[in-house]
């Protein structure tokens, strides 16, 4: 072994990686050894990489995942850094996001009875609408809910008010919505849409962005005011309006965010929920 050689266990404990992740990250390409054994296939690394692997160490304690890092260190050695800017933001995005979700956790925990739900909210008595076919500004992906729907609202918004100073290339005519298409809870790959009513021309350049008409028809609808999280007692109005009058949902739903929470309180924050309805038979 070469002065410069060093065992991967000693790397391991330089960088604060586990041998196991050095492993993968060998696999991945990611950081590959210097040398290896060949009788044992030991790895052995060098003093000039422990910089990439403490880089590695530092960028997933920020909440990267693995694939992000790989992208991360790719653009900053091709030194593209609007790449690395835009992940970074996300990042950052992503973490405000969860910080509020663990106020909002934190302020039910002190409550005298969290188990009760904790939320200061309220629902109005649901109501039947008829809603003309909308417009849209959409994008569609898949994914966990509380990233997802945070990173599609983003991205859309660049289109039609953007914060760069560029000129809108899509004229916005109705509150954001998001339109759950699974018919379960998924953890980590809801089937999620994100659409912004627009009218007159839309330019967009983004795979995966584009124009669509949402059907209109009859809808059934309540005011939520208060936390997201608390929002499923929007939706137990609801159906218990359904049950009581003979309607059954007749499409996704779609939630309404009728204000910016970057400018409300959680308390104040108002989202209508509406369901497309059918009427259902009277049974045999």
């Amino acid at each position: 072994m070469s002065v410069d050689q060093v065992p991967i266990g000693t790397f391991s404990r330089i960088t604060h990686l586990p041998v196991k992740a050095l492993r993968l990250y060998d696999e991945r390409g990611l950081l590959v050894p210097a040398a290896r054994d060949i009788c044992t296939g030991y790895r052995y690394y060098t003093f000039a990489q422990v910089e990439r692997g403490i880089l590695i160490r530092h960028l997933l304690w920020l909440g990267f995942c693995l694939q992000e890092v790989e992208t991360v260190l790719a653009a900053r050695e091709r030194g593209d850094a609007g790449t690395v800017r835009d992940l970074v933001a996300r990042r950052l995005a992503a973490t405000e996001q969860e910080i509020g979700r663990l106020h909002v956790i934190a302020e039910v925990l002190r409550m005298q009875d969290p188990l009760n739900g904790g939320f200061r909210m309220s629902v109005t008595e649901p109501v039947i609408k008829e809603i003309p076919p909308l417009r849209v500004l959409t994008r569609r992906e898949r994914g966990a809910y509380h990233e997802i729907i945070h990173e599609l609202i983003f991205e859309l918004c660049g289109y039609v008010s953007p914060v760069d100073g560029r000129q809108p290339t899509a004229k916005m005519a109705g509150p954001i919505m998001f339109i759950c298409h699974d018919e379960e809870y998924r953890e980590t790959d809801g089937d999620i849409e994100i659409a912004i009513p627009i009218v007159g021309p839309a330019r967009t350049d983004a795979p995966g962005v584009g124009v669509r008409n949402l059907p209109g028809g009859r809808f059934v609808s309540v005011l939520y005011t208060g936390p997201y999280p608390g929002i499923g007692k929007a939706y137990e109005r609801l159906f218990a309006y359904m049950g009581e009058h003979r309607l059954a949902p007749a499409g996704p739903s779609r939630e309404l965010y009728l204000n910016n929470p970057h400018e409300v309180s959680e308390d104040e924050l108002m989202t209508e929920v509406q369901f497309l309805v059918m009427e259902v038979p009277p049974s045999a």
